[in-house]
């Protein structure tokens, strides 16, 4: 059975507190680990949560803050030191090469793994594997930022009553999924599409473009909600969103679980995040993040 959840590393945002490490975040997807925005501290929380290096095939950097980013040179040393045997791919804005590269070679180490770079200078797909397609769409931050959407493709839910009507049971219907056609029956008689799911990550952003396009039809966003409303000035002013505005945005995306994440160290009662994202208007799934959790994706509709 696959295995689809998001592990929370951290959760703070510039500064990190008593209960909350800097960023770190690894999406478990059908046997492939994605880590998106490694921060300092990223290693230690990876052991305390039961994130192995051998779980990770990605690494996507939304921008390079340190908040989001400094703990790309122990990550990718401890790859190396375990000796993960497949290749891992880094994906992060273009603009940020000489700090990918200062982060990878920041101290001496033996490499051991074949860490492809890939950087990301526009919009558009990163990567396509029979799991999922990975796409990075551009935000809105005082340097160059990308958030990052994984999409399932879609496949064909079988229809029981449209089955037996055919007379198909047993190792046929293995036969017809495979083959699209038995006999005079195709796929499309018996089945109905099965929309693939969908996970997206925005970081660091004012409201712009990119963050609806990420946010549409999401089965889960995890999303920054570094201020609360009564800052929505300040937010904007650095480049950052609300609670409320992450919420209304999943609310007019459709988005099914909400996590609300990368939280200023001035709020110390993660309550009130939830109070406004409920006060403004969404009302499916909500997670306020916390370190160390699992949260698992949604079950498909």
């Amino acid at each position: 059975m696959s295995v689809r959840e998001l592990v929370v590393l951290g959760t703070a945002s510039q500064v990190p507190t008593r209960h909350r490490n800097h960023n770190g975040y690894v999406l478990l997807w059908d046997g492939q680990g994605i880590m998106f925005d490694p921060g300092e501290g990223t290693q230690r929380q990876m052991l305390r949560a039961g994130v192995a290096a051998h779980d990770l095939h990605r690494i996507c950097v939304t921008h390079f803050h340190g908040d989001h980013s400094l703990g790309l040179a122990g990550v990718i040393q401890r790859i190396n030191l375990d000796r993960v045997p497949h290749p891992v791919t880094a994906h992060y804005p273009a603009s940020g090469e000489h700090f990918f590269e200062r982060l990878r070679y920041a101290t001496a180490y033996r490499e051991t793994v074949r860490l492809a770079q890939a950087p990301v200078a526009a919009d558009g797909p990163l990567a396509v594997t029979p799991s999922y397609t990975l796409d990075a769409v551009k935000l809105s931050h005082p340097v160059e930022s990308y958030g990052y959407r994984v999409t399932e493709p879609d496949g064909r839910r079988m229809l029981p009553r449209l089955l037996a009507e055919h007379g198909i049971a047993g190792p046929d219907v293995g036969r017809l999924q495979k083959e699209g056609r038995l006999g005079g029956v195709t796929l499309d008689e018996v089945s109905e599409v099965r929309r693939g799911q969908r996970f997206a990550f925005v970081m660091d952003t004012r409201l712009c473009d990119g963050v609806h396009a990420l946010a549409e039809g999401c089965d889960m966003l995890v999303i920054e909600s570094t201020f609360l409303d009564e800052d929505e000035q300040l937010a904007t002013d650095h480049g950052h969103l609300t609670a409320g505005q992450a919420a209304r945005v999943a609310a007019g995306a459709g988005v099914r679980h909400l996590v609300l994440t990368h939280f200023s160290q001035r709020y110390p009662d993660p309550s009130a995040y939830e109070r406004q994202a409920r006060a403004a208007g969404f009302d499916g799934e909500l997670t306020i993040a916390r370190d160390l959790t699992r949260v698992p994706l949604p079950k498909r509709t």
